[in-house]
């Protein structure tokens, strides 16, 4: 059975920092591009960065780009999101999410999904 364990939200001021994980088990981890979305109260589901099979490449959604960093592990099967000077908006239930397709940005291409884990940003 797959499972995607989020851990490491929390509270925290704005402009601080939070990381993220993603422990992944029942699949084969280097096989899958692997994605960080998040929803806010109210919103849809967005997309925030992925990473592909073999680390090499990433994308960002504009908003987080310069603040955020996502990063895998493969011998840890697991994944990561360093977030940097956070804002109040970015309060959000994030998930992680795994996809055997390249790199894609949209929440419909990814197989496997996370239970998400909360984060609080405090003005």
């Amino acid at each position: 059975q797959v499972q995607l364990v989020e851990s490491g939200g929390g509270l925290v001021q704005a402009g601080g920092s939070l990381r993220l994980s993603c422990a992944a088990s029942g699949l084969t981890f280097k096989s899958y591009t692997m994605g960080w979305f998040r929803q806010a109260p109210g919103n849809e589901r967005e997309f925030v960065a992925v990473i592909s099979r073999d680390n090499g490449n990433t994308y960002y959604a504009d908003s987080v780009k310069g603040r955020f960093t996502i990063s895998r592990d493969t011998a840890k099967n697991t994944m990561y999101l360093q977030m940097n000077s956070l804002r109040p908006e970015e309060t959000a239930v994030y998930y992680c999410a795994a996809s055997y397709l390249s790199m894609p940005s949209q929440e419909y291409a990814y197989t496997y999904w996370g239970q998400g884990t909360q984060v609080t940003v405090s003005s």
